[in-house]
């Protein structure tokens, strides 16, 4: 009995699943690329579905046969179903911040060389192909567009560059657009003999991907803040997962911008900022299902195109086998062309980082077409407006031109990239290698040794295994280069590239306990990141200009600041200031971890001499840092007690849940009592929840009744001159006014150091100054201009109300010219903080203690973090 209808189309993708599974173990255990391996089996099914159709031998195998070859799939829905997921996916996939840097090569990979291989491969063929140059030009557009899976997946197996696999992937965002972008606006030529204005195009491109651009990024962020605010984790993927699709068919249909930039832009989006705005759990979860859906996409997608290539090959000749070699040839020329004139004048320009010509080779030889090529084939063979002849030639030749790319370069490009050797570690990657491992296998044996003395293994059974182990470890020490591979500034940059990574992962880590600030943990995330980047770019100037970037004001604190002052509210700031104080604290503590992770991990691997200049570095990040919080617990010390007590809170919390999970994989509880147990934990977790509140006037009024300048008013003066005093925060060298700038305010000093340089003198402001007094009393404009010289609470009086006060109370200058008198006599130093010579040193609290002790398995160095370093 024959299987027809839903059944058989459900029976034929539950068997092209299982073939799928059989095809992956099979490429890996001959060496060939999964993707030219399915396209094979693909063409293999649909020869062998055809020959069951027509045989009488196999009758009961017609029904599905029949499916295979008329599966209910046409080219609208390979676009539709498969290319929005891939895209995404491969956008999720991508270093954003990493691949930023190649902007330049990935565009000009991505469009320009689609339209050069568009026009060459035209041209091309136009003299000898006997169709008209759009024809031609529309064939070109449709084997332009390159397919990243087999390329990637070979270099991922033999281990090549990650900066050659991530040109690649970049490349693939972007050049299936450009492709369909030209395919687009060449087809209606075709179909309705229209003809095209070149200026129009352009624009109608250009306009299509910077629209694209913008509903990607908006739709990405709007996904973003729903999944912060549903927290269910479920929920959150499920997202995600509709994501690309309402991106793609709403750009591209509703829009009319391209709908595969806004999904790559969507997916380039929640790359960024999803790891800052999901759990941890969550986003490893999210990655692993979409790696699993891409895995099905991906496969079944090149075998549903590969089955139709019999289909599209029918009535070929030998003159169409002529014409694929010249438009293979032309899009090898078109590519090369590209890659090897123009990536050099990149690199010229500064515009891109040089590419090796090793790199260049592989990329013009890995430029293999794949399953999008095949729907875009079949586009035109099913459109009815498409004459006969035209339909034929683009359906022969576009699915020659893939059968080529898969079957000859496909095949050999892992001989290509070993011969060129780029499985290999570069020098410095060698010399660490040799350098971490004649460490590490030491201590793996002095671990081993124990392990074996404990469990009481017979000397006998140990010593082979130890002996062992000690010849690995002296043979990687005797190899060991990394003194003479490395100089001094390389070791330093590679140190600091670690620290920011880990920096990175700790804070990873501690965004896994609910309840701290989204925000000001993705603010901590991207200055890690800008410190990698840093890093790697600039070195130690960088790493530390992207540290002195987090601790200044931010635009948004900026903006709440001015409606405070002018616009007299407070809520803005009072928010903003209370997400400064948590990123300080976290920052604060996350810097004692990272001393620690200097000192027992990265010492003995890149040497003492090294060690000391990153602790100098680390000692320079930790004072800035104690300058900040020292400033602001000066006034709001109950804040910030409340502030550590729920922090070591939230700690504990964590602490007492990993204790669960352990008793629970011991079989020491059972699972009911598990699951009581972490409802009873996640209560008080959720109570912990709610924003403490913040009081941003707290103190000001102590603070004024207790400067020396303000000695003498009455009580009364007193309160109304702190209700109606605001406040500013400055970082260090921020201009607080501009000499010949008429003053608007007096500034008093609560805690801070500023600086002037009038009448060729330096003249320094402490806490307890004021700064503009004799200005605003006499109406002059500032005499100089004055700079904070270290994160400073300024309180700002209006120059008005100051000459008020100074009229009704003259005891008030008569306080200040005292003040000026004894710090002309030495009597009165000059001070960050009231009556202290030096900034306090925060000591590490109950807090910084509990996460010195937490997971303690973030602290192992892996030299995969610096791998970008060294390529």
């Amino acid at each position: 009995m024959a299987v027809t209808g839903l059944a058989a189309i459900l029976l034929v993708i539950a068997l092209l699943l299982v073939v799928v599974s059989a095809v992956q173990p099979l490429a890996r255990k001959i060496e060939l690329s999964e993707t030219v391996l399915l396209a094979v089996v693909g063409i293999i099914i649909g020869s062998l579905a055809d020959f069951a159709l027509r045989s009488s031998y196999a009758s009961a195998l017609s029904g599905i046969a029949e499916t295979l070859l008329d599966f209910p799939i046409n080219s609208e829905a390979f676009l539709l179903i498969f290319l929005p997921a891939l895209v995404f996916q491969g956008a999720l996939a991508i270093d954003v911040r990493r691949l930023a840097h190649e902007t330049a090569t990935v565009l000009l990979l991505a469009v320009v060389a689609v339209a050069l291989s568009t026009a060459l491969i035209g041209f091309a063929l136009m003299p000898f192909a006997q169709m008209p140059l759009v024809v031609c030009l529309l064939l070109g557009s449709i084997v332009a567009t390159t397919d990243p899976s087999a390329v990637a997946g070979i270099f991922r197996d033999i281990g090549a560059a990650t900066r050659l696999t991530r040109l690649v992937e970049g490349e693939a965002l972007l050049n299936d657009a450009a492709a369909i972008s030209i395919f687009s606006i060449l087809l209606p030529s075709v179909t309705l003999h229209r003809a095209i204005h070149p200026g129009d195009a352009l624009i109608s491109f250009v306009v299509s991907f910077a629209g694209a651009l913008v509903v990607g990024v908006v739709c990405g962020r709007l996904t973003l803040a729903m999944m912060s605010a549903i927290g269910s984790s479920a929920a959150e993927i499920t997202l995600t997962v509709a994501l690309p699709y309402v991106v793609y068919i709403i750009s591209d249909e509703f829009l009319g911008v391209s709908g595969v930039v806004a999904t790559a832009a969507a997916g380039l989006t929640v790359s960024v900022y999803g790891p800052s705005t999901v759990r941890p759990q969550t986003w490893l979860f999210l990655n692993q299902l979409w790696q699993q859906l891409v895995f099905w996409a991906g496969s079944l997608v090149f075998v549903l195109a590969s089955m139709l290539v019999p289909h599209l090959l029918v009535g070929m000749t030998r003159w169409d086998w002529v014409l694929i070699l010249i438009a293979s040839a032309a899009g090898l020329v078109a590519r090369a062309a590209v890659v090897f004139g123009l990536l050099p004048l990149l690199a010229l320009t500064r515009l891109s980082p040089p590419v090796p010509t090793p790199f260049k080779v592989t990329m013009v030889w890995g430029g293999l077409r794949g399953a999008i090529t095949l729907a875009l084939a079949l586009a035109v063979t099913e459109n009815e407006h498409v004459a006969t002849p035209i339909a034929h030639f683009i359906g022969i030749i576009a699915t020659g031109f893939v059968l080529i790319t898969l079957l000859v370069n496909g095949t050999t490009l892992r001989s290509l990239v070993l011969f060129l050797k780029l499985d290999q570690l570069s020098p410095i990657d060698e010399a660490m290698r040799h350098q971490v491992l004649g460490i590490g296998l030491g201590n793996v044996r002095d671990r081993a040794r124990t392990l074996g003395n404990d469990l009481g293994f017979c000397s006998d059974a140990t010593r082979p295994v130890l002996d062992q182990l000690e010849r690995r470890s002296e043979e990687e020490q005797d190899a060991n280069e990394f003194d003479r591979a490395l100089s001094d500034t390389q070791r330093v940059n590679l140190a600091l590239i670690t620290i920011a990574s880990q920096e990175r992962s700790l804070l990873l880590d501690l965004f896994y306990m609910q309840g701290l600030s989204r925000r000001v943990m993705e603010t901590l995330l991207r200055s890690a990141e800008s410190a990698i980047d840093g890093a790697r770019l600039e070195g130690r100037l960088g790493y530390v200009r992207a540290l002195r970037r987090r601790l200044s004001p931010s635009l948004r604190f900026r903006a709440a600041q001015w409606v405070h002052n002018h616009l007299r509210i407070d809520k803005p700031l009072m928010l903003c200031m209370a997400e400064r104080f948590e990123m300080l604290m976290v920052a604060h503590f996350v810097s004692i971890s990272l001393t620690r992770f200097m000192r027992e991990r990265l010492e003995p691997t890149l040497g003492s001499r090294i060690g000391d200049i990153v602790a100098e570095v680390l000692s320079r990040q930790r004072k800035l840092l104690d300058e900040a919080l020292a400033t602001l617990r000066l006034h709001y010390h109950g804040y910030a007690e409340a502030l550590e007590n729920r922090i070591f809170r939230q700690i504990t919390l964590r602490v007492e849940g990993e204790e669960y999970d352990t008793l629970l994989a011991e079989s020491l509880i059972s699972d009911e009592l598990n699951r009581e147990l972490l409802k009873d934990l996640e209560r008080r977790r959720h109570r912990l929840n709610k924003r403490l509140s913040f009081d941003l006037r707290s103190g000001i009024e102590e603070r004024i009744k207790t400067a020396t300048v303000f000695k003498g008013l009455s009580g009364a003066e007193l309160h109304d001159l702190a209700t109606t005093t605001s406040l500013r925060f400055v970082a260090p060298q921020e201009v607080i006014c501009r000499k010949g700038r008429r003053m608007r305010y007096v500034y008093f000093i609560s805690a801070g150091l500023a600086e002037a340089h009038i009448a060729g003198a330096d003249v320094q402001f402490g806490a307890g100054d004021l700064i503009g007094a004799q200005e605003a009393v006499e109406k002059w404009h500032c005499s100089g201009t004055v700079k904070a010289v270290q994160f400073g609470h300024l309180m700002a009086i209006k120059a008005s109300r100051f000459r008020r006060l100074v009229e009704d109370y003259p005891v008030v200058l008569r306080n200040i010219q005292a003040n000026m008198r004894q710090r002309e006599n030495g009597e009165r130093p000059i001070s960050l903080l009231p009556r202290s010579r030096t900034p306090a040193v925060e000591q590490p609290g109950v807090a910084a203690q509990a996460l010195l002790t937490t997971d303690p398995k973030r602290l192992a160095f892996t030299p995969s973090d610096t791998e970008a370093e060294t390529e």
